[in-house]
């Protein structure tokens, strides 16, 4: 099985990496555009900032062409936010894969720090990616944006209030924490996505 971890200007490749080999599964990584396509598996992480990193994708054309691709795709953190909509990050249009929004973390209490960093519960799973997960499992988020909830929530976590902590619509699937550093459940999830 050929895995392919999309290269572009935002960060996290490496621990995706890592996390891939501890279940097993070697990847490569890659911004080419054959490699992509041909790929049983595709996964786009990211950590940074909206408008920069789609720029540096519809640079490359590879906006467009992870939105064509019919293979399980699946979107981390950043990664995930670029396949919503519209990002308020900088007003940057995304690639609207998914319908959500994305907003910034707003709050009038300053013991609530933006933005979230550490670890949450997920809630209200559903889909193949979170078998044997159990509800209420904790991950690892550090984000200052988030994607609202809607149609394609697969996932939900609360900080300030609701939101989507995972996304799905037909082949594309979206993570807002981080599985590459949630142990043993963010293992879980990676399996599964590998499996689906």
């Amino acid at each position: 099985m050929k895995i392919v971890i999309i290269q572009y200007n935002a960060g996290n490749i490496q621990s995706v990496l890592y996390a891939l080999e501890r279940i097993g599964v070697s990847a490569i990584v890659t911004d080419r555009a054959d490699l992509i396509q041909t790929a049983d598996k595709v996964i786009f992480p990211g950590v940074g900032e909206a408008s920069t990193a789609m720029q540096y994708l519809k640079e490359r054309k590879l906006d467009t062409l992870i939105s064509q691709l019919n293979q399980p795709v699946l979107g981390i953190c950043l990664g995930m936010q670029l396949m919503c909509k519209h990002s308020c990050e900088n007003n940057t249009p995304c690639m609207g894969i998914f319908d959500e929004q994305v907003q910034l973390f707003s709050s009038l209490d300053p013991k609530i720090k933006v933005p979230q960093m550490g670890w949450n519960n997920i809630h209200h799973l559903k889909t193949s990616l979170f078998n044997g997960v159990p509800e209420d499992s904790y991950t690892y988020f550090v984000h200052g944006y988030y994607a609202t909830m809607g149609t394609h929530t697969i996932a939900t976590t609360d900080y300030i209030q609701p939101y989507s902590a995972a996304l799905q619509k037909d082949n594309f699937y979206g993570v807002q924490f981080h599985p590459e550093k949630s142990a043993n459940i963010g293992e879980q999830i990676l399996k599964n996505f590998i499996t689906i």
